[in-house]
């Protein structure tokens, strides 16, 4: 069924719909990040505001160099990537110029799950990524938890639950990083992964925290 779910996923994000599906830190809500009417039904979903930005989710490091100007050394990149990470990049020309209109930059997300990674490769262009819930409540962990949100989403795929559904770590969400600046490094969420990306950020490639 996993080849049916990635086929049905692609068919209903082309179609400009929403779907909600398991990432490696909590279950997400995708859709098309080049369909501009995908993106405003997404904020529309979750009462967001318009000035928070989306994530884009491709499935391989390769494909981020189309949607954003990269100035840290690729190695970097698979250091931290596919994992519980958003890496925030200067975006690129390619991307969609109605998804985060306000801001030169966005954040990337490879997540270390095989059905998300598979699902964005059977997309022609990234996909844009948030967490399954309403803003400013909980993250979910299991798809019961988003019940609130199923009548306006075109497909849950289920994953199972994600990780300790009783501990409130597993509901932190990616570890979200700036690496705008050359030679500097921001956190913007401390999220789930933050001691061994700061390990990896300051101690193999020597990157300063930017002081904020």
């Amino acid at each position: 069924g996993w080849r049916e779910a990635v086929a049905a996923a692609a068919g209903a994000l082309q179609a400009g719909g929403l779907v909600a599906l398991p990432t490696d830190t909590v279950y997400g809500v995708a859709c098309l990040a080049q369909h501009s009417a995908a993106v405003r039904s997404i904020y529309s979903l979750k009462g967001r505001s318009a000035r928070k930005p989306l994530a884009i989710c491709l499935g391989d490091v390769e494909r981020l160099y189309r949607y954003c100007q990269v100035t840290v050394p690729d190695e970097l990149l698979r250091d931290l990537l596919p994992g519980p990470v958003t890496l925030v990049l200067r975006r690129s020309e390619e991307l969609n110029k109605d998804l985060n209109p306000f801001t030169p930059l966005v954040g990337v997300r490879i997540p270390n799950h095989p059905f998300v990674r598979e699902l964005a490769r059977a997309c022609s262009g990234p996909l844009a990524l948030t967490s399954a819930n309403i803003s400013c409540q909980a993250s979910t962990l299991t798809v019961s938890e988003f019940q609130d949100l199923w009548p306006q989403l075109s497909l849950i795929v289920d994953g199972g639950p994600i990780g300790d559904v009783q501990s409130p770590e597993c509901r932190l969400g990616s570890t979200v990083v700036d690496l705008s600046v050359s030679g500097k490094f921001t956190i913007i969420r401390p999220g789930c992964a933050l001691t061994p990306t700061v390990e990896i950020l300051r101690q193999k490639y020597g990157l300063m925290p930017e002081s904020s």
